[in-house]
């Protein structure tokens, strides 16, 4: 009888900490990108040196200079992490 209640209490342990990690890892992947995030983001797209982020109701603009000397502006959504040129 005592070993059913211990694996019956160490199943109800297991179960609570796996429900824990699923809620937890849920409400991470809700979170807004970061002005740091955003500027890793567009970085990945297009190369160069950051010269400006703005900060928008839905979207950062990254604005990028080239190593050919153009500057390009990307919007990355908040929410999304999406990357599109201006």
């Amino acid at each position: 009888m005592r070993v059913l209640l211990s694996l019956s209490l160490i199943a109800c342990i297991s179960f609570a900490n796996f429900a824990q990690a699923a809620t937890t890892s849920t409400k991470t992947a809700k979170a807004e990108v970061s002005k740091k995030k955003a500027v890793i983001l567009a970085k990945e797209s297009i190369d160069g040196k950051t010269l400006k982020i703005t900060d928008k109701t839905d979207f950062y603009t990254v604005r990028i200079l080239k190593s050919d000397g153009h500057v390009v502006d990307l919007h990355i959504n908040k929410k999304t992490g999406e990357v599109k040129k201006d």
